[in-house]
């Protein structure tokens, strides 16, 4: 005879949870407690990444232990506070946009992001600058899991690195002087590339190609005991390239290893968590860096180590850091040919500690904080000379000669305010950089919010950060240039104006900024000529721009506006305008300041055409300002122009088939003065998950 059986089980308790509108019980942005279960009455909780099936969890869990489902912990301030707190806006692409996307490369993915200029002087991760409202790449930071790994030499390749997008768990990205937040090298912004290892041991392995010979695959392993969890990911990714020299040898090739362990430990008193990671890539650099040469190559090597914790307990909450970043890089003007050019070498070497607190009391929450970080550089043509020259690893008698060493020392400290519904934050970091004995300066920020309803915030922010000079803008004066080491540090200071709604599956924003640079650094072209009568570009402190912009995107998640119809999933539309006033010299022409994104426009649609086949369409409209001289000397406006990308994907819980084209209007268009980039791209691949 059939009996049923009623097991006593706790009460599940789900103590944060992602500010997503399709999120359980995002409105509440509270504790919930769902009661006691003796049927499955509660079969699905989605989270940011994480999906809960009540009904596979036996008694035996119920009754050892509660269930807490982590919030999106999405970084706008030192303290921690949750989305909803926080004053300053910040940008995500969550783990669904991410495998949505028809991208190859984590690069791709952030040209979904409105105010986020990506110029690429090659596709699949080649080469790449990245900034934000209308700077240049030197001006943001780049963060793996929190930890800064900003190269001092150069930004050109800031962007190598060891994840593969199948690793990522969200982009984050802070627009605007992220100083008091990550530290004063974020001047004009900061992107936080999150990693998480997986909850239960499971494996996963892919593979994809497509055209002009791409093929990528890889995989990623994780095992779990008890307090501890390791994941260790290893991908390989090559390409012919789509473009060939004059002499009809390939000058866009890519290759590329990387390599990424991450693990934690957490109990409860504290976590620590730790990830190593390598990328190694060699590319054709084709005219990357100079029109006049069609052959250029690029080897670079990098590797990412860090160790961070964070206390539990206690009336201050702790959370330190420390880190080591390993650069090494070779160009060569002449592929394979030092005799007819010297190849330029540089290894770079970046230690740091972050200590990092905050505690609770009557008036509020409090942060406060202090960085160590030592850049030491040594290379064939950048820097002053060395005591003891160094020999080049793997080479016969190349000797690193000059180098640059400097320390940057950085305290923090932030008050936030939580009344109601306003959040008040005000915060100042103090830098002193050894460079040229520079002297400590404090920089000021003021954020606020105010959420009124259950669907509306404004928000309103005063930031001002600095950047050092990168060592190629001080040192590089070979190959038609010529540096300035005096540069001084640029300054920025910035204001923001915004709101933002978001209920039932519709959400929007509308924000305006205005942002007032000084010393700002630039290379320029004034008409000076070299010997052999070819332009001399100069290093210099180009002097004062003003930049005023508005952002505005609309959200809309049919899942949750029309549920009973199955068609259509997400669409996103989203503008960014920005207009620069500056005094152009007559005979000036500068390099990176002046060249910009007036306007940009991003798209996108996911549509779920039957059962688990689904299709995502992308669309990037931009027009950029600013000129580049071709090999002739004939000087070209950028213009404007449109991508079109689309994805069609199988879903399956355990395995997903996909079929992506980019460039599918086959636009003719360059991001960089004479680099051409490729036409239709079409990319074929497979993804298979198991759990263990």
């Amino acid at each position: 005879m059939y009996k049923t059986i009623f097991n006593k089980r706790r009460s599940i308790r789900f103590t944060q949870f992602v500010n997503k509108g399709y999120a359980l019980f995002s409105c509440l942005g509270k504790e919930v407690i769902v009661g006691t279960l003796s049927v499955a009455s509660l079969t699905y909780a989605k989270a940011e990444g994480i999906s809960t099936d009540v009904t596979k969890l036996d008694s035996a869990h119920f009754n050892e232990k509660e269930y807490v489902l982590d919030e999106v912990n999405v970084t706008g301030s030192r303290a921690p506070l949750t989305q909803r707190q926080q004053a300053r806006m910040v940008t995500v692409l969550s783990r669904e946009d991410i495998q949505a996307a028809p991208v190859q490369s984590v690069n791709d993915l952030l040209k979904r992001i409105v105010g986020v200029d990506v110029r690429q002087r090659g596709p699949i991760g080649a080469q790449t600058d990245v900034t934000i409202r209308g700077g240049n790449h030197e001006q943001i930071t780049f963060l793996l899991n929190g930890i800064n790994i900003g190269d001092p030499q150069t930004a050109h390749n800031v962007a190598d690195f060891p994840v593969d997008i199948s690793e990522i768990e969200r982009i984050e990205v802070l627009e605007g002087p992220a100083g008091s937040v990550y530290g004063t090298a974020s001047m004009l912004g900061a992107i936080n590339i999150v990693t998480r290892p997986k909850r239960l041991p499971s494996l996963s392995v892919y593979a994809e190609t497509g055209s002009f010979g791409y093929v990528r695959s890889g995989g990623r392993i994780n095992a779990v005991s008890g307090k501890w969890n390791h994941q260790l990911s290893a991908s390989f990714t090559r390409s012919d390239g789509y473009n060939r020299n004059k002499a009809g040898g390939l000058n866009t090739d890519f290759r590329a290893e990387k390599a990424f362990y991450q693990g934690n430990y957490t109990d409860d008193d504290v976590l620590v968590s730790w990830h190593a990671g390598l990328s190694n890539k060699d590319f054709g650099s084709s005219t990357n860096y100079s029109a006049k040469y069609d052959d250029q190559f690029e080897h670079t090597f990098k590797t990412y180590t860090a160790v961070q914790g964070e206390t539990k307990r206690g009336v201050i909450k702790w959370k330190p850091a420390v880190y080591w970043n390993h650069n090494y890089d070779r160009f060569e003007l002449f592929r394979g040919r030092p005799g007819s050019y010297p190849f330029n070498y540089h290894r770079t070497d970046c230690y740091g500690i972050n200590l990092n607190s905050y505690f609770d009391w009557t008036l509020g929450r409090t942060a406060f904080g202090a960085e160590l970080r030592n850049e030491d550089l040594v290379s064939t043509n950048l820097g002053t000379p060395l005591s003891h020259p160094k020999h080049v690893s793997g080479t016969d008698n190349v000797m690193y000669k000059v180098g640059v060493n400097r320390t940057n020392l950085q305290f923090i400290l932030e008050h936030n305010l939580l009344i109601g519904g306003l959040t008040m934050s005000a915060g100042l970091v103090a830098v002193k950089n050894s460079w040229a004995e520079m002297h400590m300066k404090v920089y000021p920020s003021v954020n606020a919010s105010y959420r009124f309803g259950d669907a509306w915030k404004l928000y309103a922010s005063y930031n001002t950060s600095l950047r050092m000079p990168s060592i190629t803008e001080l040192f590089y004066s070979v190959g038609g240039h010529k540096a300035d080491p005096n540069l001084k540090p640029e300054e920025l200071s910035a204001v923001e104006l915004g709101m933002k709604y978001a209920k039932h599956g519709l959400s929007g924003s509308l924000s305006g900024f205005y942002n007032h640079y000084t010393n700002l650094i630039d290379w320029i072209d004034d008409g000076e000529k070299d010997a052999g009568g070819a332009v001399v570009w100069k290093s210099v402190n180009f002097g004062t721009i003003d930049a005023w912009g508005t952002e505005m995107a609309l959200n809309a998640d049919f899942r949750q506006l029309l549920p009973t119809q199955k068609l259509l999933k997400t669409l996103g539309i989203s503008y960014c305008f920005i207009q620069q006033h500056h005094k152009e010299f007559a005979g000036i022409h500068s390099l990176y300041a002046l060249e910009y994104l007036k306007n940009k426009v991003v798209g996108n649609l996911q549509l779920n055409l039957w059962k688990r086949l689904d299709l995502g369409v992308d669309y990037r409209f931009q027009h950029r300002m600013g000129s580049y001289k071709d090999p002739a000397g004939k000087l070209h406006r950028y213009g404007s122009y449109g991508i079109l990308d689309a994805k069609l994907s199988w879903n399956a819980p355990k395995w997903n088939v996909y079929l992506a084209g980019n460039n599918l209007l086959d636009r003719d268009y360059v991001d960089v003065g004479n680099v051409k980039q490729p036409g239709v791209w079409i990319v074929a691949g497979a993804r298979f998950d198991v759990e263990l």
